[in-house]
């Protein structure tokens, strides 16, 4: 005799992985180069933040290296990163998936990186900043932070958008990501740049999202027979 009850499906921890694989790729990468980096000397301290700097004189000569390296590695805080990156980018990553949790971090980063350091270079040029701000140590991944916020906040659940509030909290209290930003500050102009960008190319992708969703609903249901 066969059984008419369905098997229990049992949950398959990989799908934990998968689900959030940029938010967990992202989270593990940085906590594996903060420690790496704590063990190095003072010396190579100072050379890997010289490198990895987004600033006018890196961007130049190589952009693509510096752009990575520089969402992986801070100068302060580095004990409290994880947690930030964590209360945002899990939230953002439910709402968008993988792919699309990915472009909207990276545009916010390096949008913000590029806007914000061409307004030095602009600065510079006319003299109006020194040229040693040319050199400036720009590094952290609170760009692409703000940016897994602003999605969490716009679309994530309301357990996301909790998180994603205190987070967001957290840096304008304490980290005071908008300082300076009537003078034209590097960090202030970039984090504004990051979200206005993740909030437009967010709300784009998860429009995009849903309508595909809706259409397979709809799909669906045109081809389930009626009871």
């Amino acid at each position: 005799m066969t059984s008419s009850v369905a098997p229990v499906s049992r949950p398959v921890p990989w799908r934990i992985f998968t689900s959030y694989a940029v938010a967990w790729l992202y989270l593990v990468g940085f906590i594996v180069a903060e420690v790496a980096y704590a063990a190095l000397s003072p010396h190579d301290q100072a050379a890997v933040l010289g490198w990895a700097s987004t600033n006018v004189h890196n961007l130049r000569h190589d952009p693509a290296g510096c752009l990575v390296a520089s969402a992986f590695v801070t100068q302060s805080f580095a004990g409290a990163w994880p947690v930030l990156i964590a209360l945002a980018m899990f939230g953002a990553n439910r709402v968008l998936g993988n792919w699309r949790t990915a472009l909207v971090c990276a545009a916010g980063h390096v949008t913000g990186t590029l806007v914000s350091e061409g307004i030095v270079g602009y600065r510079v040029s006319r003299g109006l900043l020194p040229a040693a701000d040319r050199y400036i140590i720009d590094v952290g991944p609170s760009y692409v932070v703000v940016s897994a916020i602003v999605v969490a906040l716009l679309y994530g659940s309301w357990l996301a958008r909790a998180a994603a509030a205190l987070d967001l909290a957290l840096l304008v209290v304490v980290g005071n990501i908008f300082g300076g930003l009537s003078d034209l500050d590097v960090a202030a102009v970039g984090h504004v740049t990051a979200m206005t960008v993740a909030a437009a190319l967010g709300s784009v992708l998860v429009w995009q999202l849903r309508r595909r969703q809706r259409r397979a609903l709809r799909q669906d249901q045109a081809v389930t027979p009626a009871g």
